[in-house]
C-alpha cells in the first residue's frame, strides 16, 4: 500500500488498539459511566490510550462545531509535559497526523486545536489552580504519585467538571493502595480497564519484559509494577506506605550532614543494580532522602563516577559503602575516581531485616522525609520483605538503610585548626 494510506492506518486508534484501550462506550454504547479508570502496568501503554480518549474527544468537538476545554493532570508540571504532551505516546505525537492537530504553548501550559478547543496542564502540587477554571473532560494520569495522596487535586477537579452534558474523567495509572484509588473504586460510576506490561511487549525494547521478570518474578512488586494490580500493603510490613506518605515534603530545612550511601550490585546480569541514595540529617536528627541516583546495568566504574558526582552535586560530607560482595575493590574504585572523597565502609554482620527494623521504627515515627516521590525506592521499600523471601535484592532499600544508619550513628568531626 502506498506510505500515505499506511499512515492513515497506523492513525486509525481502533484498529490498533488492544481492547483494553479502549473507552467503555467503544464496546459498550450504553455503558453509565463518569470515570475510566485505566490500571496498567509499566510500559503497557496506558499513556496511549489516554491520549487517544483526549484526541477523540476534539476531533468530535470540532465535527459538531462545539469547542471543547479538557483539564490535563499530572503528578508534577514536568510530567505532564513530558509524558502527556510531548512523550512517545503523548499528545502532540498521536495527533501528528491530524489533519486539525492542536498548538502547543508552553509558556501558557495549554494545547489549542484550531476549532477552539484547548487542553490546558495542572500539576498536582498546586490544587488551587484549579478555583476558577471550568472543564467538560478531564485526563488524570499516575494520581497514585500525586502530593498528599491526590484527594484534594480530586476534589478541586470535580467542581471544576461543570460544563457540558456529561463530564468525563480518564484516570491512567499504574495502581497502588492509595485513599483515592479505593475511593475511584467503590465509586459506581467507575468502569474498570486492566492491562499488563507484557501486552504491550511488542512495542517495548527487546529483552525489557524478560529482565524485569527476572528481577522481581514472584514478589509484590511484580504484580504492581508489571501485571497492574491492585496490592494491598501488610500491615505487618516493615516499611508502610502510611508512614511513607506521612514523612513526605517538598523542602529540607538546613541539613548538619548529608552521605551518599551505595550498595554495590551482587553480580553482572541484567537484572544488577547499584543502590545509591542521597539523605541528610538535620539538628532535630530527622532524616531527609534527597536523591535516588541509584543505577542499573551499570559497570563498576560507572556507578563509582556516580557516587562521587552525587557527593559533590550535594555538597556531601561522606561516602557510604557495603564492602561484604566487593571487599577492597568498592573502595579502590572510589579513589579511583577521585582519590580525596571521604570514604567510610561498612560491612553487613547481620541479617537485611534485622538492619532495616531501626530504620522502619524512625519511619514509624514520622522522623524520615522523603523529598518529594521516588517510586523505584518507595516500591523496594514496600515490598522489602518480599523480595528478601524471593531472593532478590533490594539494593535501592539497601542503600537507603545504610545511609539512615550512618546518619543516625553518634558523628564527631575531625578537629580543625584556626589561625588568628
Amino acid at each position: 500500500m502506498p506510505p500515505r494510506e499506511l499512515r492513515l492506518i497506523d492513525a486509525l486508534w481502533a484498529l490498533n488498539a488492544r481492547d483494553d484501550q479502549l473507552p467503555p462506550d467503544f464496546h459498550h454504547p450504553d455503558a453509565d459511566w463518569r470515570i475510566w479508570l485505566v490500571m496498567a502496568g509499566r510500559g503497557a501503554g496506558k499513556t496511549r490510550a489516554g491520549a487517544e480518549w483526549v484526541r477523540a474527544l476534539a476531533n468530535a468537538a470540532r465535527i459538531k462545531g462545539r469547542p471543547l476545554r479538557i483539564a490535563l493532570l499530572a503528578p508534577t508540571l514536568h510530567d505532564a509535559r513530558s509524558v502527556m504532551v510531548e512523550g512517545e505516546s503523548g499528545l502532540m505525537h498521536v495527533c501528528r497526523h491530524d489533519g486539525h492537530p492542536p498548538r502547543y504553548e508552553p509558556a501558557l501550559r495549554r494545547l489549542i486545536w484550531p476549532d477552539g478547543t484547548i487542553a490546558q496542564i495542572f500539576s498536582a502540587e498546586e490544587p488551587d489552580s484549579l478555583r476558577g477554571p471550568q472543564f467538560h473532560h478531564a485526563w488524570c494520569d499516575e494520581i497514585c504519585r500525586w502530593r498528599e495522596g491526590g484527594q484534594t487535586m480530586w476534589d478541586m477537579l470535580m467542581f471544576a467538571l461543570r460544563l457540558g452534558e456529561a463530564p468525563r474523567v480518564t484516570v491512567t495509572t499504574t495502581p497502588a493502595p492509595t485513599p483515592l484509588i479505593r475511593r475511584l473504586l467503590a465509586d459506581p460510576e467507575t468502569w474498570i480497564s486492566h492491562a499488563a506490561t507484557a501486552h504491550n511487549r511488542a512495542n517495548l525494547a527487546p529483552g525489557f519484559v524478560e529482565r524485569l521478570h527476572a528481577r522481581y518474578a514472584g514478589t509484590r512488586l511484580a504484580r504492581q509494577e508489571l501485571m497492574g494490580e491492585l496490592i494491598e500493603d501488610d500491615p505487618d510490613a516493615l516499611f508502610t506506605r502510611q508512614n511513607v506518605e506521612k514523612g513526605r515534603c517538598t523542602a529540607a530545612p538546613p541539613l548538619k550532614r548529608i552521605v551518599v550511601a551505595v550498595d554495590p550490585p551482587a553480580g553482572r546480569g541484567p537484572a544488577a543494580c547499584c543502590g545509591i541514595i542521597v539523605a541528610g540529617r538535620d539538628r532535630r536528627g530527622d532524616i531527609y532522602v534527597l536523591e535516588d541516583a541509584s543505577l542499573e546495568r551499570a559497570g563498576p566504574f560507572r556507578w563509582a563516577r556516580a557516587a562521587v558526582s552525587a557527593y559533590y552535586r550535594h555538597a556531601a560530607d561522606r561516602i557510604v559503602a557495603e564492602i561484604n560482595q566487593g571487599g577492597e575493590m568498592v573502595e579502590a574504585l572510589i579513589r579511583q575516581v577521585d582519590p580525596a572523597a571521604p570514604f567510610r565502609a561498612v560491612r553487613a554482620s547481620r541479617g537485611k531485616i534485622v538492619r532495616a527494623e531501626p530504620v522502619a521504627a524512625l519511619y514509624e515515627q514520622g522522623r524520615v522525609h522523603h523529598l518529594g516521590v521516588f517510586t523505584a525506592l518507595e516500591e523496594e521499600l514496600f515490598a522489602f520483605e518480599a523480595l528478601i523471601e524471593a531472593g532478590k535484592s533490594p539494593d535501592r532499600a539497601d542503600a537507603l538503610i545504610w545511609a539512615v544508619t550512618e546518619l543516625t550513628r553518634p558523628h564527631f568531626p575531625p578537629p580543625r585548626i584556626h589561625v588568628l
